[in-house]
């Protein structure tokens, strides 16, 4: 890929990034950008999954096509395979010919099963502690030559950059998420401890007491009692000052 392919790959991942609703979204983007650079260079279709790895193990993230997922999630399900292999060794696995390829039998079954003849597993380094890889499948033996290969490492290292914003910002909205969620929380038990102080004429402590011991006999969250009282009261819904 040259450098002014790597620009405008980057530029399209941009964009996708921007109009993505989610992670999810623009993975998915990524995917099907992936495919069609990868397939234009092989003259042939060329399929492809993004298997995504934050913290625990890897897990599919997203495909150009419904086939490409699944045949991601086989290899997750077996635990080891081209893509599994290249984000733990960061460098690119190749399958030339599954018929010719035992170092993963039962993967390599289930990929001719499915009438795919080669993959090629590309990794892409995100952070310290997350990973990612394209997953490329084509239909007939011998069909990432040197150059679709080469293709397909030059559009990993394009988008990495735009995959780790993406996974930054993905991260942000969910600490952003428990944020709220932990802000909504203490706000509900604390006006319902107000609530309870006032109709016991007792201590903040007392009220805190109170609503623990009808938490505890419910078996329900302190947080879902203390919401399910105020909304009683006030017809409405708990809000902090994140409610627009």
């Amino acid at each position: 890929m040259s450098n002014a392919g790597d620009s405008e790959a980057v530029r399209e991942l941009q964009e996708i990034l921007v109009g993505a609703g989610d992670a999810v979204e623009f993975l998915s983007g990524l995917s099907g950008m992936a495919a069609a650079a990868v397939s234009e260079v092989a003259g042939d279709t060329i399929e492809c999954a993004v298997t995504l790895k934050v913290r625990r193990r890897p897990a599919t993230a997203a495909g150009s096509s419904v086939r490409a997922v699944e045949l991601d999630r086989v290899e997750q399900a077996l635990g080891d395979g081209p893509c599994i292999r290249a984000i733990k060794e960061m460098s690119a696995v190749l399958i030339d010919d599954v018929a010719r390829d035992q170092r993963w039998p039962a993967y390599s079954k289930a990929l001719a099963e499915a009438n795919v003849r080669s993959t090629l597993g590309v990794p892409l380094d995100i952070t310290g502690e997350s990973r990612a890889a394209l997953n490329f499948f084509a239909t007939r033996p011998g069909a990432f030559t040197a150059e679709v290969y080469e293709k397909a490492v030059a559009f990993a290292a394009a988008a990495h950059s735009t995959l780790h914003l993406s996974v930054r910002i993905n991260t942000a909205q969910n600490r952003a998420d428990d944020l709220e969620a932990a802000l909504e929380s203490r706000t509900a038990i604390n006006l319902a401890c107000g609530v309870i102080m006032a109709q016991n004429r007792c201590s903040q402590a007392e009220a805190m007491e109170i609503l623990t011991k009808v938490s505890s006999n419910r078996n329900r969250k302190l947080r879902d009692v203390a919401t399910d009282l105020i909304e009683q009261l006030s017809g409405d819904r708990i809000q902090t000052h994140f409610d627009s």
